[in-house]
């Protein structure tokens, strides 16, 4: 797992095609802002979790 520390503004790339922006809200919430391919899909973490939970499959 890579660790990274970013400002709000900045932004990550992942393999050239999927954009990982930090946004700040007007009430200061830092937000993630994901720009990626339509044939990538985008699963929210507890999302997942809660799929593989009804499959039975951990990783």
């Amino acid at each position: 797992m890579l660790v990274l520390r970013r400002k709000p503004g900045e932004f990550v790339l992942i393999d050239d095609n999927i954009m990982v922006q930090i946004i700040k809200t007007d009430e200061g919430h830092l937000r993630l802002a994901i720009e990626a391919p339509k044939h990538i899909s985008i699963v929210r973490g507890e999302l997942w979790e809660e799929r593989n939970k009804a499959l039975g499959t951990t990783k």
